[in-house]
Protein backbone atom coordinates (compact mmCIF):
# COMPACT_ATOMS: atom_id res chain seq x y z
CA UNK A 1 0.00 0.00 0.00
CA UNK A 2 1.42 3.39 -1.03
CA UNK A 3 1.71 6.39 1.26
CA UNK A 4 -1.17 8.00 -0.62
CA UNK A 5 -3.30 4.86 -0.22
CA UNK A 6 -2.57 4.87 3.50
CA UNK A 7 -3.76 8.45 3.79
CA UNK A 8 -6.97 7.81 1.88
CA UNK A 9 -7.88 4.29 2.94
CA UNK A 10 -11.11 4.58 5.07
CA UNK A 11 -9.98 1.82 7.40
CA UNK A 12 -6.73 3.67 8.07
CA UNK A 13 -8.60 6.93 8.70
CA UNK A 14 -10.91 5.19 11.11
CA UNK A 15 -7.97 3.66 12.94
CA UNK A 16 -6.31 7.02 13.32
CA UNK A 17 -9.44 8.71 14.62
CA UNK A 18 -9.97 5.85 17.05
CA UNK A 19 -6.72 6.78 18.80
CA UNK A 20 -7.75 10.36 19.50
CA UNK A 21 -9.15 11.74 22.79
CA UNK A 22 -12.28 12.65 20.83
CA UNK A 23 -12.90 9.01 19.97
CA UNK A 24 -12.38 8.00 23.58
CA UNK A 25 -14.94 10.63 24.59
CA UNK A 26 -17.37 9.20 22.02
CA UNK A 27 -16.99 5.75 23.56
CA UNK A 28 -17.65 7.13 27.05
CA UNK A 29 -20.71 8.97 25.74
CA UNK A 30 -21.95 5.73 24.16
CA UNK A 31 -21.35 3.85 27.41
CA UNK A 32 -23.33 6.46 29.35
CA UNK A 33 -26.25 6.12 26.93
CA UNK A 34 -26.17 2.31 27.01
CA UNK A 35 -26.00 2.16 30.82
CA UNK A 36 -28.77 4.76 31.16
CA UNK A 37 -31.00 2.74 28.82
CA UNK A 38 -30.21 -0.84 29.85
CA UNK A 39 -28.61 -0.60 33.29
CA UNK A 40 -25.02 -1.55 34.01
CA UNK A 41 -25.54 -5.30 34.18
CA UNK A 42 -27.35 -5.51 30.84
CA UNK A 43 -25.25 -2.96 28.97
CA UNK A 44 -22.82 -4.84 26.74
CA UNK A 45 -19.46 -3.83 25.32
CA UNK A 46 -20.71 -4.77 21.85
CA UNK A 47 -23.71 -2.46 22.18
CA UNK A 48 -21.44 0.34 23.40
CA UNK A 49 -19.03 -0.25 20.52
CA UNK A 50 -21.91 -0.16 18.04
CA UNK A 51 -23.21 3.12 19.47
CA UNK A 52 -19.72 4.63 19.25
CA UNK A 53 -19.25 3.29 15.71
CA UNK A 54 -16.09 1.37 16.59
CA UNK A 55 -15.24 -2.31 16.54
CA UNK A 56 -15.29 -4.34 19.73
CA UNK A 57 -11.52 -4.72 19.46
CA UNK A 58 -11.05 -0.96 19.05
CA UNK A 59 -13.13 -0.31 22.15
CA UNK A 60 -10.93 -2.68 24.15
CA UNK A 61 -7.85 -0.75 23.08
CA UNK A 62 -9.27 2.23 24.97
CA UNK A 63 -10.98 0.47 27.88
CA UNK A 64 -9.84 -2.92 29.13
CA UNK A 65 -13.15 -3.84 30.78
CA UNK A 66 -16.74 -2.82 31.36
CA UNK A 67 -15.80 -1.83 34.92
CA UNK A 68 -13.30 0.67 33.54
CA UNK A 69 -15.94 2.02 31.17
CA UNK A 70 -18.41 2.34 34.04
CA UNK A 71 -16.01 4.53 36.00
CA UNK A 72 -15.38 6.70 32.93
CA UNK A 73 -19.13 7.04 32.32
CA UNK A 74 -19.76 7.96 35.97
CA UNK A 75 -16.99 10.56 35.85
CA UNK A 76 -18.45 12.02 32.65
CA UNK A 77 -21.92 12.20 34.19
CA UNK A 78 -20.48 13.84 37.30
CA UNK A 79 -18.68 16.46 35.19
CA UNK A 80 -21.91 17.27 33.35
CA UNK A 81 -23.82 17.55 36.63
CA UNK A 82 -21.18 19.79 38.18
CA UNK A 83 -21.09 22.01 35.12
CA UNK A 84 -24.88 22.40 35.31
CA UNK A 85 -24.68 23.08 39.03
CA UNK A 86 -22.02 25.78 38.55
CA UNK A 87 -24.16 27.53 35.95
CA UNK A 88 -27.23 27.42 38.16
CA UNK A 89 -25.27 28.50 41.24
CA UNK A 90 -24.04 31.51 39.29
CA UNK A 91 -27.52 32.45 38.11
CA UNK A 92 -30.26 34.42 39.84
CA UNK A 93 -32.21 31.30 40.81
CA UNK A 94 -33.38 31.63 44.44
CA UNK A 95 -31.21 29.64 46.85
CA UNK A 96 -33.98 27.20 47.76
CA UNK A 97 -34.49 26.34 44.06
CA UNK A 98 -30.85 25.64 43.18
CA UNK A 99 -30.88 21.94 44.04
CA UNK A 100 -34.26 21.27 42.49
CA UNK A 101 -33.10 23.02 39.32
CA UNK A 102 -30.02 20.79 39.16
CA UNK A 103 -32.11 17.65 39.67
CA UNK A 104 -35.02 18.51 37.37
CA UNK A 105 -33.50 16.97 34.23
CA UNK A 106 -32.65 13.76 36.09
CA UNK A 107 -36.16 13.43 37.52
CA UNK A 108 -37.66 13.92 34.05
CA UNK A 109 -36.18 10.59 32.88
CA UNK A 110 -37.29 7.96 35.43
CA UNK A 111 -36.00 4.90 33.54
CA UNK A 112 -32.51 6.36 33.31
CA UNK A 113 -32.72 7.59 36.88
CA UNK A 114 -33.63 4.07 38.03
CA UNK A 115 -30.59 2.55 36.31
CA UNK A 116 -28.14 5.12 37.70
CA UNK A 117 -29.68 4.81 41.16
CA UNK A 118 -29.26 1.02 40.98
CA UNK A 119 -25.53 1.54 40.42
CA UNK A 120 -25.31 3.88 43.41
CA UNK A 121 -27.05 1.32 45.64
CA UNK A 122 -24.88 -1.54 44.38
CA UNK A 123 -21.78 0.58 45.00
CA UNK A 124 -22.52 0.66 48.74
CA UNK A 125 -20.80 -2.74 48.67
CA UNK A 126 -17.08 -2.07 49.29
CA UNK A 127 -16.25 -4.72 46.69
CA UNK A 128 -18.13 -2.93 43.90
CA UNK A 129 -15.87 -1.34 41.25
CA UNK A 130 -17.56 2.05 41.72
CA UNK A 131 -17.48 2.05 45.55
CA UNK A 132 -14.51 4.41 45.86
CA UNK A 133 -15.96 6.68 43.18
CA UNK A 134 -19.20 7.16 45.11
CA UNK A 135 -17.34 7.75 48.39
CA UNK A 136 -15.31 10.52 46.71
CA UNK A 137 -18.46 11.86 45.04
CA UNK A 138 -20.20 12.09 48.40
CA UNK A 139 -17.37 14.17 49.80
CA UNK A 140 -17.45 16.52 46.80
CA UNK A 141 -21.20 16.89 47.22
CA UNK A 142 -20.76 17.69 50.89
CA UNK A 143 -18.31 20.42 49.94
CA UNK A 144 -20.75 21.92 47.42
CA UNK A 145 -23.62 21.82 49.91
CA UNK A 146 -21.46 23.58 52.48
CA UNK A 147 -21.29 26.68 50.31
CA UNK A 148 -22.99 29.84 51.52
CA UNK A 149 -25.20 30.03 48.40
CA UNK A 150 -27.55 27.33 49.70
CA UNK A 151 -27.92 28.52 53.26
CA UNK A 152 -26.51 25.27 54.70
CA UNK A 153 -23.01 26.50 55.58
CA UNK A 154 -23.84 27.81 59.05
CA UNK A 155 -25.02 26.30 62.29
CA UNK A 156 -28.50 27.13 63.54
CA UNK A 157 -30.02 26.63 66.96
CA UNK A 158 -31.36 23.22 65.99
CA UNK A 159 -28.79 21.87 63.52
CA UNK A 160 -25.10 22.14 62.84
CA UNK A 161 -23.99 22.86 59.29
CA UNK A 162 -22.76 19.26 58.96
CA UNK A 163 -26.13 17.92 60.12
CA UNK A 164 -27.88 20.09 57.55
CA UNK A 165 -25.74 18.69 54.74
CA UNK A 166 -26.43 15.13 55.90
CA UNK A 167 -30.17 15.80 55.95
CA UNK A 168 -30.13 17.41 52.49
CA UNK A 169 -28.29 14.42 51.01
CA UNK A 170 -30.75 12.04 52.67
CA UNK A 171 -33.67 14.12 51.41
CA UNK A 172 -32.40 14.00 47.82
CA UNK A 173 -31.84 10.23 47.93
CA UNK A 174 -35.27 9.69 49.46
CA UNK A 175 -37.03 11.88 46.91
CA UNK A 176 -35.36 9.95 44.08
CA UNK A 177 -37.00 6.76 45.36
CA UNK A 178 -40.36 8.40 46.07
CA UNK A 179 -40.47 9.90 42.57
CA UNK A 180 -39.83 6.48 41.04
CA UNK A 181 -42.46 4.80 43.20
CA UNK A 182 -45.11 7.42 42.39
CA UNK A 183 -44.27 9.41 39.22
CA UNK A 184 -47.57 11.33 39.49
CA UNK A 185 -46.47 13.05 42.69
CA UNK A 186 -44.41 16.25 42.45
CA UNK A 187 -41.43 15.77 44.74
CA UNK A 188 -38.95 18.53 43.86
CA UNK A 189 -41.14 21.32 45.35
CA UNK A 190 -40.78 19.46 48.66
CA UNK A 191 -37.01 19.85 48.37
CA UNK A 192 -37.43 23.60 47.86
CA UNK A 193 -39.60 23.82 50.98
CA UNK A 194 -37.06 21.78 52.93
CA UNK A 195 -34.20 24.05 51.83
CA UNK A 196 -36.14 27.11 53.00
CA UNK A 197 -36.77 25.51 56.38
CA UNK A 198 -33.15 24.68 57.16
CA UNK A 199 -31.50 27.70 55.50
CA UNK A 200 -29.53 30.03 57.73
CA UNK A 201 -28.48 33.51 56.64
CA UNK A 202 -24.71 34.00 56.28
CA UNK A 203 -24.69 36.85 58.72
CA UNK A 204 -26.68 35.07 61.39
Amino acid sequence: MSAEDTRTDPRRTRGQSASTPARRAEIVHAASASIAEHGYERASLRDIASRANVTHAALLRHFASKDELLLAALARRDEDDEDLARRIMGSKVPAEQVLSSVLREEFAHPDQQRNWLAIAVAATNPEHPAHDFFIARRERLRAHLSSGRLGTAHDSEELTADEKVTMVMAMVDGLRIQALLDPTRETLPLLETFMRLIATAENS
